[in-house]
């Protein structure tokens, strides 16, 4: 065992330090060394840390059981620690038994730089991942440059030491590239890192109540729902109405099932004199994407006490980049539990000024009549929608089109927004229709995303429930929206324009009736003809071009700041 000395000095390597605070924090403090010039820097930090217990062991298979035997007696984890090359190999068949055992065993690993791997030099055969299938969890850290790789090293780490005491106990792999010089030692203290906790499954409401506290000492409490499936939306929309009396919830339609009026979440934070008022500060995160980047953005720049996030298969997802703790439950069962625990709770001043911002953006929303353009098409598609009273189902496509139905939709909406690729909207509208025969279900879809998809027609499936907006602009309208994309003078071929196709042909083969549009008349009394369909499929095909697209959105915009004045 080490003895500890005065004059405590660290090393300067970014990861090491992080990986050994983190350690600390996580109450790892049983540490197997092997001797090596590359894991020196760890070995060092481990000797020097108060809180560490160092056992020198010299081989490095023995050493991994040694370690096993510790985390036997001891009944907690214990990392074994190792040098780069064939050392990490020697741990193997210990790493196989704490598998299969249950035990907590944390190997960390040096290794070189990545530029440096398979290319003649001593020890530099590729580690990352060389102990699966027998471990939990491998990561391989980054050497920090910056604040962005420090938060994903520290995450990294958190995800590990999280992995290797879940479910019953299990080894994990830290993988370390450590760049030369090797040998400074010249850090007085170890950073302050930021930990992540994550419960276990929840069968009574105590994760709920622990939650509840927080809540009731935090001033700015903010509720995220992403994606989340229809039917698990409807069975919590009374407890999330509920919720919504008390509470700032930032939704979008991708997990609303409530029939709520869109929130206009992007018009919101990029038109707001209160940007700073509004940040929260604890969040809590359930559900899966959100469309905003925006949201993303606001709240990556947010700094709450508690960013805790609701997830059914306890993974770490720190998509706001200042997780601090993950609890394992669904996001119904959250939800239900919350409604119920939160009732003594009041609406406060944070709220109160989140619903003025809404209702601000919200009625200026309703009431902006774009030109002629997609977003005159969405928002008169989903005006008729609003009365028409059979059942139905709204299918979107990625990119603008979500965008367009995030802002002017009342109903949820199904979108592939797991990957958020444009592939396959169509066959998922088509899938849908087929398997509900009696429902009628609209798409509306991109023109890039439509005929990409187009095969979805080539279907024997198709049924007469099916209606397809299809918003043609003869190019992908996004990209318009992304600053700075248009200093490439190649601008028109990375938005794929300059394809002036139409879906009139095939719909002709696939026996789908077909209209089409090119002014806000004809969209009018297409959209009559659209809703009424009731013999065939049926395809509105709104014919616009890009730049008057991305003028109604510009003009929004400065309607909203100007009101704001």
């Amino acid at each position: 065992m080490n003895k500890k000395r005065k004059g405590i000095m660290f090393s300067n390597k970014d990861n090491v330090n992080i990986l050994t605070a983190l350690l600390i924090q996580h109450n790892i403090t049983d540490i197997v060394v092997c001797p090596g010039s590359r894991n020196s820097a760890l070995v060092h930090n481990f000797c020097e840390a108060e809180d560490m217990v160092c056992y020198p062991v010299t081989d490095e298979r023995s050493a991994a059981f040694f370690a096993v035997g510790v985390s036997l007696a001891k009944h907690k984890p214990v990392v074994v620690c190792v040098t780069s090359g064939s050392a990490l190999l020697d741990v193997a068949p210990a790493v196989a038994e704490a598998y299969y055992q249950n035990v907590p065993l944390i190997v960390i690993s040096a290794d070189r730089p990545a530029q440096w791997i398979e290319q003649g030099d001593g020890q530099t055969m590729p580690q990352a991942n060389v102990l699966s299938p027998f471990v939990r969890k491998s990561v391989n850290l980054p050497e920090p440059k910056d604040e962005e790789e420090h938060w994903f090293c520290n995450r990294l780490v958190n995800e590990a030491l999280i992995e290797c005491s879940r479910m019953e106990y299990g080894p994990v792999h830290i993988n370390v590239p450590i760049s030369e010089p090797l040998f400074n030692y010249d850090v007085e203290k170890l950073p302050l890192e930021r930990k992540i906790t994550c419960s276990q499954q929840i069968n009574d409401s105590n994760a709920a109540r622990k939650i509840v506290e927080n809540i009731g000492k935090c001033d700015r409490p903010l509720i995220v729902i992403g994606q989340e499936a229809r039917n698990r939306m409807e069975a919590v929309k009374h407890e999330i109405n509920a919720l919504r009396k008390r509470f700032v919830i930032v939704q979008d339609k991708l997990s609303d099932a409530t029939e709520a009026e869109p929130q206009a979440i992007d018009a919101l934070l990029a038109s707001t004199d209160n940007i700073e008022a509004l940040r929260p500060d604890l969040i809590i995160y359930m559900g899966g994407t959100i469309v905003s980047k925006l949201l993303k953005r606001f709240l990556r720049n947010s700094n709450p006490e508690h960013s805790i996030l609701i997830d059914p298969r306890g993974e770490i997802r720190d998509t706001f980049m200042n997780l601090t703790d993950a609890v394992q439950c669904s996001t119904i069962d959250f939800i239900k539990l919350l409604a119920t625990e939160t009732k003594a709770i009041k609406s406060s001043n944070y709220y109160n000024l989140w619903q003025k911002e809404g209702q601000r953006v919200g009625n200026i929303a309703k009431n902006y009549v774009p030109t002629y353009s997609q977003m005159l098409a969405t928002k008169l598609f989903h005006e008729k929608l609003n009365q028409y009273k059979v059942e139905r189902q709204v299918v979107y496509g990625n990119s603008s089109a979500v965008r367009l139905g995030n802002f002017y939709s009342s109903d949820y909406i199904f979108v592939n927004r797991g990957v958020n690729g444009i592939d396959g909207s169509l066959s998922t509208a088509v899938g849908l229709a087929a398997a509900n025969p009696t429902v009628k279900t609209f798409c509306i879809i991109g023109d890039l995303s439509f005929f990409y998809d187009q095969n979805a027609l080539w279907n024997n499936n198709l049924h007469k429930n099916l209606a397809i907006l299809l918003l043609n602009n003869s190019g992908g309208g996004i990209f318009l929206q992304l600053p700075g994309l248009e200093k490439s003078a190649h601008r028109a071929t990375i938005m794929g324009s300059g394809l002036p196709v139409t879906a009139q042909g095939a719909c002709q083969t696939h026996g789908i009736h077909y209209l089409s549009a090119t002014n806000s008349k004809e969209l009018k009394t297409g959209l009559e003809q659209f809703f009424n369909q009731k013999d065939s499929p049926i395809l509105l095909e709104i014919f616009t071009d890009t730049a008057t697209d991305a003028a109604a959105w510009q003009t929004f915009n400065e309607e909203i700041k100007k009101n704001n004045k």
